[in-house]
Order: structure tokens, then C-alpha cells, then sequence
């Protein structure tokens, strides 16, 4: 019976630490459900940036040589749209290497295999040698490694 006596004086007790605790537990979840929420808003923000970048490619079709395996760049050097687009591309993946980085949206399982292949096209790569010096060296080294692995 000591336990039956000591509910019926601390019933009260009991219920506010059981109504403390599963609050607790319930913000919890709560947070964690946020936060699943958000990463999906931060991915679906940077794939419609992604998209945007790359839609210009068909709006400007002058573009479609950033792609190109074999441009030659002693006779035509990168033109300054072309420079432009690959820095909107750089610009667009050192955002998503920082979201990455703190955890605001999840790593593409493929993307290093994504950089490499884009970085390794001859325009790109120019403007990439011209322009590393001045990334975050975090950034800079993973863009290398991409490179490297390649």
C-alpha cells in the first residue's frame, strides 16, 4: 500500500511531471518534423535555381557550347555570356556545397560525378582555373576532388 499512499499525495506531482516529459517528447517529433520539412523546401528552392541556370541554355543557344567536348578556344576563347553562365553555375553550387555543408539539405549521391563531368568540359574548365583562386578553399578543394576523381 506505500504506493498507493504516496499517489494519493503526490497525484499531482505526477501528472505534471508526465505533462512536462511528453510535451517534451511531442516538440520533439515536432522539430524533427520541421526539419525534415525545411530540407525539402532548401531542395526544391535549389532545384528550381538549377533549373533557371540551365533553362538559359535553350532561351540562348549560344550557350550550348559551354558544352561542348571540343571547342577551340585558341581561334574562340570563352565569350563573356559563356564565362557568365559557368560563374552562375559556380555560384549556384558553392550555395548548395554550403546548404550541404550545414546540414540544411541532403548530398546528392551522384554529384561529384555531376561536377566532374561539367568541370571537365573545356569551358568550363577555363573559367573554373581563372576563377578557383577567389572560392572558399573548402569550397575550391571539393570542386578538385570532383576534378581528380574523374
Amino acid at each position: 500500500m506505500g504506493i498507493l499512499d504516496w499517489f494519493g499525495q503526490h497525484w499531482f506531482d505526477f501528472f505534471q511531471t508526465v505533462a512536462v516529459v511528453g510535451s517534451l517528447i511531442f516538440t520533439g517529433i515536432a522539430l524533427r518534423d520541421e526539419t525534415r520539412a525545411r530540407r525539402i523546401t532548401n531542395l526544391l528552392t535549389l532545384t528550381e535555381n538549377h533549373r533557371e541556370i540551365w533553362s538559359s541554355v535553350f532561351h540562348f543557344p549560344g550557350l550550348a557550347r559551354v558544352l561542348d567536348e571540343s571547342p577551340d578556344l585558341g581561334k574562340n576563347p570563352a565569350r563573356a555570356s559563356e564565362q557568365l553562365f559557368v560563374m552562375l553555375v559556380i555560384h549556384h553550387l558553392h550555395s548548395t556545397f554550403q546548404s550541404m555543408k550545414d546540414g540544411l539539405v541532403v548530398k546528392p549521391k551522384s554529384l561529384c560525378r555531376d561536377v566532374a563531368s561539367f568541370f571537365g568540359l573545356p569551358i568550363p574548365n577555363a573559367v573554373w582555373k581563372q576563377v578557383k583562386d577567389l572560392q572558399d578553399d573548402d569550397f575550391a578543394a571539393f570542386v578538385e576532388s570532383c576534378l581528380e576523381s574523374k
